[in-house]
């Protein structure tokens, strides 16, 4: 692993069938309703958005997600990044007969945003802490109802 790159993952726990988690996960345009680390959404293509994310920490990232997988039978989506991160980001779905379903998500990426770079060998705890706060805020906000319902 280069010295920028990181792997991330975590997991949500939600009341929800399976399949109106996927479809609110596929639902990249609707994440700033809900989803407070999401800033904007903007579709730029049939299978492409650009997102700013922002968690816990003095920095937004900008991204370019391209749609590399959408499975709704296997409750698997996946999507090349590039901008500030570059990388993969799959989310995959199953259900869960005590919790309704679990999401588990994995990300692998390349920081490339320059301030963020210059810190990346000795902040990576904090990195993983953000992106671990940014989750979690996601996680409430669709435990709450804030996401929509499909």
């Amino acid at each position: 692993m280069h010295r920028h790159d990181i792997r991330l993952t975590g997991f949500w726990q939600a009341p929800l069938p399976p399949d109106a988690l996927y479809a609110t996960l596929a639902d990249v345009e609707a994440y700033p309703l809900w989803w407070p680390a999401f800033r904007s959404v903007r579709r730029t293509g049939e299978r492409e958005c650009e997102a700013v994310i922002r968690s816990a920490l003095p920095y937004a990232l900008a991204v370019r997600l391209t749609a590399v997988v959408e499975d709704p039978d296997r409750r698997v989506l996946e999507a090349a990044l590039d901008g500030d991160l570059a990388g993969s980001v799959r989310w995959a779905v199953r259900p869960d007969r005590q919790r309704g379903c679990v999401a588990s998500l994995t990300q692998y990426v390349t920081v490339r945003k320059a301030a963020l770079r210059r810190w990346m060998p000795l902040a990576r705890p904090l990195f993983r802490v953000n992106h671990a706060l940014a989750l979690r805020s996601g996680e409430r906000a669709l435990r709450a109802g804030a996401a929509p319902r499909r």
